[in-house]
Order: C-alpha cells, then sequence, then structure tokens
C-alpha cells in the first residue's frame, strides 16, 4: 500500500505529517511513500531528503490523493481535498469528530475509513506511544512561553547588576495539563517565579517537581474529567475560582491560560475587568484561542493589546516551532502504522477488537463508527480474605508503644545478660565483644540513622554495615594502647581484618562512585 503526505494548505500551516527519518523506518515496514513537492519545505526538510530516503516526489496534489491508499495528514482536510481522496481510502491525521459532523458526512460518503489521532484513548497506557495531542501540547506550552518572553519588556529571571536590581518576572499559569506543565517547565527554567492551577488536585506534586508553587482554589471539589482532561465545575467553586484569578491578575507580570473541557467552548477564566487589574507591559497568552480563549479580550490568530496589556491568540503555537512538531508527530503515525501493519508486509488492517484502533476509528468503510465505546476496565482479582490477626497482649497492640512494665523488664533482663558477660566471660572475649557493640553504634548513628535522601534504601544499609566492619577491623589492626609488653591480635585475626578492610573499601567507593553517577544523570 502506498502512504501519501500531502502538502498542508491550512494557512499558516508549517508542519508536515513525515519526515525523512520516519519514510525509511515507513519503508521497513513494506509501504511505499510519496511526498508532494514542497510538503516540507516550511518545515526544513526538503524534497531531496526525502528522495534519499526512499520516498517518491509526486508534482502535485491531485495525484497524491488519488494515487495514495492511506494519506497521512496534520489539518483536518478540506473540501477539495476530500474530493480528491480515493474511493475507499484511508485518511488518518486530525480530525476533531464532535466539532466536524459536516466534514464526518463528506468523508463517509467517499466511503473512507478515517482514523482521527485526536480521539485516541489516551487512558490506554499502549496508547502513548500514538498520542499526538501530548506531543503537541507539550510543544505548545513551551512555544507559549517563548511567545510571552518576547512580548515581555523585561528579564524573566532576577538580576543583580551595578545598574540595580531587576526583580524576576511573576507568572501564573491557568492549567496544569500537558501544556501547562511543559509551560511551567520552561519559565521556572528561564528563572521566572512561577504559580499554578488546576481544577485536578493530584497535578500539585507536579507542579512542585517543575519548580512552581501550586495556588489553590479556596473551595473544596475534585475537577478530574476523562481523558486527562478537566471536567466542568459547580457555580460555587467558579466563584473562588474568579476570585483567586483576579488575584494572580494583580500579582503577575505573565499570564497563560490553556484551560480546554472536550467537546465545548474555552472557559472564560481571565475576565476584562482583570486585564484592567493588570500592570502595563504585561502579557497574557492564551493557548485556547482556537477554541475561543480563555480571555474574554482574545482575538484568535492575532496579538492584540488592551489596556496596556498584550494578549497573544495565536492558534498555532506547534506550527511555529515546525521542524520539532512535525519530527514528534510523524513519530506518532509510525507507531499507528506498526500497529495497523503487525505483519511488516506493507498492508494496513484496522483491527476493531483493539481498544486502542476501535477508539481511532471515527468511519469505517463509509461508516461513523464515532464516538467509540469507553475502553472496558481492566478486570480485578478476588482478593483472598485476610487472616485474622492473633488478639495481640493487652497494653500492646500493633502500632502501641511498649507499656512501661515491659520497657522495664526488657531494659532489666539485658542489663543483666552484659553483668553475665562482664563478670564470667575471658578477657579477650570481653575486648571483642566491646569493639563489636561500639562499632555497631557508631555504624548506626554514623550512617543507619540518617535519612536516604541521595541514596537508595539498600545503599544507606550496607554503608551501615560498611561502616561497622571498617571501624572493627581498623581497632584490631592498630597497635594496642598498653605499650610495647601488650599482646598483639593474632596473625589469623591479623589478616581477616586487613581482607575487610579491603573489601569495605571496595564496597564503600564503589557506592560513592554509582551516587556519583546518578547524580550526573540529573545535571545539565
Amino acid at each position: 500500500m502506498q502512504i501519501g503526505v500531502p502538502a498542508e494548505t491550512a494557512p499558516g500551516e508549517k508542519r508536515v505529517a513525515t519526515v525523512p527519518a520516519v519514510v525509511e523506518k515507513l519503508v521497513k515496514l513494506g509501504f511505499s511513500v510519496a511526498v508532494q513537492s514542497g510538503a516540507g519545505d516550511a518545515a526544513n526538510f526538503p524534497d531531496d531528503a526525502y528522495r534519499a530516503a526512499g520516498a517518491q516526489i509526486v508534482p502535485d496534489a491531485a495525484a497524491l490523493w488519488s494515487g495514495s491508499d492511506i494519506v497521512f495528514k496534520v489539518r483536518p482536510p478540506t473540501v477539495e481535498e476530500v474530493g480528491l481522496l480515493r474511493e475507499g481510502g484511508m485518511l488518518v491525521g486530525f480530525v476533531w469528530p464532535a466539532q466536524n459532523p459536516e466534514l464526518m458526512q463528506q468523508l463517509a460518503a467517499r466511503r473512507a475509513t478515517v482514523l482521527a489521532i485526536d480521539a485516541l484513548p489516551r487512558q490506554l497506557s499502549r496508547a502513548q506511544k500514538m498520542d499526538a495531542l501530548t506531543s503537541m501540547a507539550g510543544i505548545s506550552g513551551y512555544r507559549a512561553v517563548i511567545e510571552a518572553a518576547n512580548a515581555f519588556g523585561r528579564f524573566f529571571n532576577g538580576q543583580v547588576t551595578a545598574a540595580g536590581k531587576v526583580p524576576p518576572a511573576k507568572v501564573f499559569i491557568a492549567g496544569a495539563g500537558v501544556a501547562g506543565l511543559a509551560a511551567i517547565g520552561t519559565a521556572a527554567n528561564l528563572g521566572a517565579i512561577v504559580r499554578a492551577n488546576d481544577t485536578r488536585a493530584e497535578v500539585a506534586d507536579q507542579v512542585k517537581s517543575l519548580g512552581g508553587e501550586f495556588v489553590k482554589v479556596d473551595y473544596e471539589e475534585e475537577g478530574s474529567g476523562g481523558g486527562g482532561y478537566a471536567k466542568v465545575m459547580s457555580e460555587g467553586f467558579q466563584q473562588a475560582q474568579r476570585a483567586m484569578y483576579a488575584q494572580q491578575a494583580r500579582e503577575a507580570d505573565i499570564i497563560i491560560t490553556t484551560a480546554l473541557i472536550p467537546g465545548k467552548p474555552a472557559p472564560k477564566l481571565i475576565t476584562a475587568d482583570m486585564v484592567q487589574t493588570m500592570q502595563p507591559g504585561s502579557v497574557i497568552v492564551d493557548m485556547a484561542a482556537e477554541q475561543g480563549g480563555n480571555c474574554e479580550l482574545t482575538v484568535p490568530g492575532e496579538a492584540v493589546v488592551r489596556h496596556g496589556v498584550t494578549i497573544v491568540g495565536y492558534t498555532d503555537l506547534a506550527s511555529r516551532l515546525a521542524k520539532q512538531s512535525s519530527t514528534l508527530y510523524s513519530t506518532n503515525l509510525q507507531r499507528l502504522a506498526e500497529e495497523l501493519c503487525k505483519a511488516k508486509d506493507g498492508v494496513a488492517v484496522v483491527n476493531m477488537d483493539d481498544e486502542a484502533i476501535r477508539g481511532l476509528t471515527v468511519i469505517k468503510d463509509g461508516a461513523v463508527t464515532w464516538p467509540a465505546p469507553p475502553p472496558k476496565a481492566p478486570a480485578v482479582a478476588p482478593q483472598k480474605p485476610a487472616a485474622a490477626m492473633p488478639p495481640a497482649p493487652k497494653g500492646h497492640g500493633p502500632g502501641e508503644p511498649m507499656s512501661a512494665q515491659s520497657l522495664a523488664i526488657t531494659f532489666g533482663v539485658g542489663a543483666l545478660l552484659f553483668l553475665l558477660v562482664g563478670l564470667y566471660a575471658p578477657a579477650s572475649f570481653l575486648a571483642h565483644f566491646t569493639v563489636f557493640v561500639l562499632a555497631c553504634f557508631v555504624g548506626y548513628m554514623v550512617i543507619w540513622n540518617v535519612t536516604p535522601s541521595l541514596h537508595t534504601p539498600l545503599m544507606s544499609v550496607t554503608n551501615a554495615i560498611s561502616s561497622i566492619i571498617a571501624i572493627g577491623a581498623l581497632v584490631q589492626v592498630a597497635p594496642p594502647v598498653g605499650g610495647a609488653g601488650a599482646s598483639r591480635p593474632a596473625q589469623l585475626i591479623l589478616g581477616l581484618a586487613v581482607f575487610g578492610l579491603a573489601l569495605t573499601a571496595v564496597n564503600m567507593f564503589g557506592g560513592f562512585a554509582v551516587t556519583r553517577r546518578m547524580l550526573a544523570m540529573f545535571r545539565k
């Protein structure tokens, strides 16, 4: 089967559905690949690069569409492009079936099979490799910060110079999904003070891990929705949220909004009154501009200035990093092609029993199959009844401290044992026993009792044991304190002590080397 890659016709769209590196992998799957001449020019992928990768260059769109069994696209096709699609052909790309019912009917009339990459059931772990929404959202979040920095008239990071002190920029990000988290990480890396909010409480730790501060709405309500999106919140929550946004608007230099709800217009989070309270020169980047915008004053596709605040409403943020976004998107489609062609014979098979493929398929041979049924919940294995716990002694149940009487008895028995050892054990045994006890105590206090912040618990325990061995061995190797007449340890004990020191040194130095390599992985 032939995969066709046409040039995108949407205004300002620079992405291409397949890059030369992915063409080579598609050819290995048995497909032939045809690319429209100039399709990758805007993303810096010339025709010669496609030819070198094994693709055929087709001069015009009509020949490409009519000669391809499968068409890879980025944007939804236009009416003219639907007319060029081969009868019974396959289309793969962004379709947005909920927002484009007329397009769905036109594609169904062509008896096409349509795989909408935006309809992928993202909650399936095996579908993540095909998740183009996540890939594009991450790029858009990064680019939103770059656009904000371009429109902002100051540094992001704080500086102290001979000319004076420059405070860091304050960035507030509304929505901590994939795009929001990418924006948080980028802004924090540039040195800004980053705050973020989301209706889903579980993302608070993710915000903090990226260097941001999570701003909580003073209202208890969970906002997790399906497929990684948020749900519509109650009126009480929305009032509390608006009050929080109004406060952040007065304090922030830059606001980046990312809030979207599937199948609904973007919620209005930043009102015109909030914009008026912002300092002149501030910036708002509305990433939801294509769905109407989260700011009341957003103009989709443009950057406008209102009340001294620059409001960026670009709808092509991912396309502004065309080479990177094309590479990631084409990799997502390559992973999809691998699922469709598991036999590697160049024939794509749409398996409707596969939950991931079923979710993607919105039209099958002219029949509209969207929306797909929700993925089946994984079967939960029946749990065995817990064994009955034996009744605990009175006053000493599980998790309870020992009673004063039990503690006194335990210490009394221990003291008696130590007294018997001191009175009746040989002097040589007593000396070695004293060294052992001291080594255990020192090893515990020095290593074992320290919280393993940079070590794994296993490394902490082995280092503790190594320190005990090292202290005991050093005492045995060292000359006696009693002067020249004191007896030296036996040659066997001396040899064992030296051997123990050597092994301990190898273990401890190896632990430090492993720790250093682990820390190096987190350095830039």
